[in-house]
């Protein structure tokens, strides 16, 4: 199966961002892919409010991105927000969610781990997720999962043990010291954790573009990447916008897993 991730950068404005996610789709179904992953946040970028602008899965945003799935015939996985439930104290939350819609796909992942680190409180306005998600697409099982989720392999064992063979991370990766070679580093070893392919596809950087970072706000690094279940990374990009493509082959997976049988091996503690 043909598969493309697309290292964009979105902003503020939803009609901009469906414009930038419906360009890429296009060179992606071109490219011959049958799937394609955007980034997290791909509604809005953060750094922006989320509360004024979070719809449910069959609201107008969605909405358009599954018209277009559905008028290419591609899939297509990418970061929204959907309303959540409000705090104790009646404070207002959404869910950041991962929308997987295309040919025979329909699912949606909500976010597990919220990103309280590095200064930023992702839990202040946002309700996590409780359970792993899987889907079928092209005879192949992907598991999701979102940005911060990566530093916990549990998630990507339980997508695994789901039948996934395909491990997709939409991220909008914060800046820093050594955080992008933590992003790369991770992506590889989850990829080696639970023999699946990993499809790391985060915002580009803004900083290639000459934006200048504001606060605390996560909003890319680049670096998305394509990782085969021996942890070899297949294709990369830097820190700029760009499309790479990767053909999956599921007995690449039967082959590690017999090789490397970590899943058959493991042990609860």
């Amino acid at each position: 199966m043909r598969v493309a991730l697309a290292q964009v950068i979105s902003g503020r404005d939803l009609a901009e961002n469906l414009r930038l996610l419906e360009e890429y789709a296009r060179r992606a179904k071109d490219g011959g892919a049958e799937l394609v992953v955007f980034p997290e946040a791909m509604m809005r970028a953060f750094g922006n409010s989320l509360l004024d602008i979070a719809e449910p899965l069959d609201g107008p945003w969605a909405a358009k991105v599954r018209a277009l799935a559905e008028e290419l015939q591609l899939v297509i996985v990418a970061g929204m927000f959907t309303p959540g439930a409000a705090t104790e104290t009646g404070a207002p939350r959404v869910r950041n969610t991962l929308l997987a819609t295309g040919p025979g796909v329909e699912a949606s992942y909500d976010k597990v781990h919220l990103f309280d680190a590095f200064g930023f409180a992702e839990s202040d306005t946002v309700e996590a997720g409780t359970e792993p998600v899987t889907f079928d697409a092209g005879g192949l099982t992907f598991g999701l999962a979102t940005c911060y989720d990566i530093r916990f392999p549990a998630l990507f064992t339980a997508n695994a043990q789901r039948g996934a063979v395909v491990n997709i991370v939409s991220a909008s990766w914060g800046a820093g010291p050594g955080k992008a070679d933590q992003w790369q580093l991770l992506a590889r070893a989850r990829a080696v954790d639970t023999t699946t392919f990993v499809l790391a596809c985060g915002q580009g950087d803004p900083a290639t573009q000459g934006v200048e970072a504001k606060g605390a706000a996560p909003t890319g690094v680049g670096y998305s990447a394509v990782v085969s279940p021996f942890g070899q990374v297949l294709e990369a990009l830097d820190g700029e916008p760009g499309l790479i493509f990767a053909d999956l082959d599921a007995s690449v997976v039967d082959d590690a897993r017999q090789k490397l049988p970590v899943l058959a091996n493991r042990r609860n503690f």
